[in-house]
């Protein structure tokens, strides 16, 4: 296929969510890979890059910068949204719709940012697809059984809020003054049954429910389903009016439930931006499946900023072919779908913090507002290689 045709396809296939507004442009993409490698926002810099491994992307990002309410007077920061989709891409999508909508309609609404703000928005965005759901029951059923992990990350008048439901996840670079080094800190608490804790949590919340969670294949799962316990979407597993006919039998539950088995309630925390914090890396699980938290962080501190997400993502796949014993060269060939075999898609935001700006952004200077959504297109054609 010449390049020339190739251009046109990506170009008339592009989705609108792939659009950016503002003077920051959008990504580019090559093959399965989506990347931006360097943009400004409120508070410093960032870079962004999606790998793609499933037939369809189920993974969405986004982040935006300028104003957080309605009304142009503020208040101003930086909002960062990794969305980590199961079952399909619907969720993923529909958050990245909207869950930055509602929170925006939230902060003018109580006049100022908060971790109610954002609890809030997330569950006005459960609330919104979980009608969706509804309204498609008889035509769409398979519709209850797509959900999504929601990583929120957002900087206003120097504190940092963590928003999380799954297990995506937010780390922290800060520099040790004594030493010069950078320790990772990780932000975001996971809700993945392999932690005893979220075992625990679940039994203690199901105390009447022996089989809340069961080991199949040396995984803990929820009901033997679903690593995960808390999510947006996966109404077939929060209401048993959506697990029943006409929803295929292998979602089905055996034993009638009264409570929602799953949760959508973030796990919010607050944080003080300290002058000694360099970055945060917000990623999906298909990163921290193949990297810790303070290789990542190393790796960032000892690269330029420039492309430094794309640079990250390619680490992860150097990994998961070193583990399947193959050279990365062969693995970056394979189409998605078939690629899911081998790792799964992975989104990594690092968002650099100038404490100068993070300072300013308080004020009441007038921001632009920079918007830009991560994403991949599937077209049919062999992957093109990245990293080349």
């Amino acid at each position: 296929m010449s390049s020339g045709l190739m251009d046109y396809l990506r170009a008339y296939f592009q989705p609108p969510s792939k659009r950016c507004k503002g003077s920051d442009g959008g990504g580019r993409q090559d093959g399965l890979l989506w990347y931006k490698d360097i943009g400004q926002h409120v508070n410093g810099e960032f870079s962004m890059a999606v790998i793609q491994a499933n037939s369809l992307l189920e993974d969405q990002s986004q982040v935006e910068s300028g104003s957080l309410s309605t009304y142009e007077s503020g208040p101003f920061g930086t909002f960062v949204g990794v969305y980590d989709g199961h079952g399909g891409l619907e969720t993923s999508r529909y958050i990245n719709e909207h869950l930055f909508k509602h929170l925006k309609r939230l902060t003018s609404e109580q006049k100022s940012m908060s971790a109610d703000v954002i609890r809030k928005a997330f569950q006005a965005t459960e609330d919104g697809f979980l009608s969706i759901v509804a309204k498609q029951w008889t035509t769409k059923p398979q519709l209850a059984a797509v959900g999504s992990c929601c990583l929120v990350g957002v900087i206003c008048n120097t504190t940092l809020y963590i928003a999380n439901l799954g297990d995506s996840r937010a780390v922290l670079g800060r520099a040790v003054k004594a030493t010069g080094d950078v320790l990772a800190i990780q932000l975001s608490s996971e809700h993945n049954a392999n932690i005893e804790s979220v075992r625990q949590e679940l039994r203690s919340t199901h105390p009447d429910d022996s089989l809340i969670v069961l080991q199949k294949h040396n995984v803990w799962r929820v009901k033997g389903i679903i690593q995960i316990s808390r999510s947006i979407g996966d109404a077939y597993l929060k209401s048993a009016e959506f697990n029943k006919e006409p929803l295929c039998p292998k979602f089905r539950l055996c034993e009638p439930f009264r409570k929602p088995i799953l949760s959508a309630e973030p796990a919010v925390s607050v944080h003080p931006i300290h002058p000694l914090d360099q970055f945060i890396i917000f990623a999906s699980d298909g990163l921290w499946e193949q990297l810790s938290n303070q290789e990542a962080v190393d790796m960032v501190q000892g690269s330029s900023r420039k492309g430094i997400a794309k640079r990250l993502v390619k680490a992860a796949l150097q990994e998961a072919a070193r583990k399947r014993e193959m050279r990365y060269s062969d693995l970056i060939k394979i189409d998605g779908g078939v690629r899911r075999h081998f790792h799964d898609d992975v989104t990594v935001v690092v968002l650099f913090l100038d404490s100068n700006l993070v300072s300013k952004s308080s004020s009441s200077t007038r921001w632009p507002d920079t918007s830009v959504k991560g994403g991949s297109i599937s077209l049919p054609s062999k992957a093109l290689a990245p990293f080349s």
